[in-house]
């Protein structure tokens, strides 16, 4: 028994396995559009009550999932505070956290079940390969993320004492000066705050040659970890 159900939820390659994992992925898409429709202005309260049930049974065959996982690992604790552990757990925990509750008080926890979007990567070859991806590259781009904030605020401080003279309204302080430094170095410009002065100008310019690269080296990272995760796989 606990074989059979070893080879349900975790090898795909198994008749179970693959008829389990199509099930499991349109569940999960299932509750994903369920959880757009109950967005809908207007909706009557009898299709809100029929929401509330399909959620509940998703809810009920995610659990027994969850249990079923934790049940034929090889290590449980390993799995459990594992990545897809923890997304397995999301997946369930906010509708257990609103049955019996004020909703009102915890209308937040339901967008943790935007988390099940996540168990759609256990299903997907290219998704679990991305995810290798990014733990092969993990150091890389945490040195990165570092280094860009570093940069975002030398750019913040940079404009704020161009344009702060001129613009105090805009560039009133290091933290009003940030949004911009975001907005520029992600290269995305909105234009509803720009250097007016001389210095700001070419400032800017600068800090927009800087974005190119920040927005650059992420994907070459991420181009080349996808590429070892392909060899690792072959």
């Amino acid at each position: 028994m606990i074989k059979t159900i070893k080879n349900m939820v975790e090898d795909n390659n198994t008749a179970i396995g693959r008829r389990f994992e199509i099930f499991t992925q349109i569940m999960i898409v299932l509750s994903l559009v369920s959880f757009s429709v109950e967005t809908l202005p207007n909706i009557s309260a009898e299709l809100r009550t029929n929401l509330f049930w399909f959620e509940a049974v998703t809810v009920f065959i995610f659990t027994v999932e969850y249990i079923a996982r934790v049940a034929v690992a090889d290590s449980k604790v390993r799995y459990i505070f594992s990545f897809f552990g923890m997304v397995d757990l999301l997946a369930i925990l906010p509708f257990y956290l609103a049955t019996g509750l004020d909703l009102r008080s915890v209308r937040a926890f339901r967008l943790l079940r935007l988390v099940r979007i996540l168990k759609l990567v256990r299903y997907s070859a290219a998704s679990q390969r991305f995810y290798r991806a990014f733990i092969i590259a993990k150091e890389e781009l945490t040195l990165f993320l570092f280094a860009s904030l570093i940069i975002l605020y030398l750019a913040g401080v940079g404009i704020y004492y161009f344009e702060n003279p001129v613009q105090p309204e805009a560039f009133s302080s290091i933290f009003h000066s940030l949004w911009w430094a975001v907005a520029t170095l992600t290269t995305v410009g909105y234009g509803d705050i720009y250097p007016i002065t001389v210095g700001g100008k070419i400032f800017t310019f600068f800090i927009l040659i800087i974005g190119l690269g920040v927005v650059s080296i992420p994907a070459g990272m991420v181009a080349s970890a996808l590429s070892k995760a392909r060899e690792m796989e072959d």
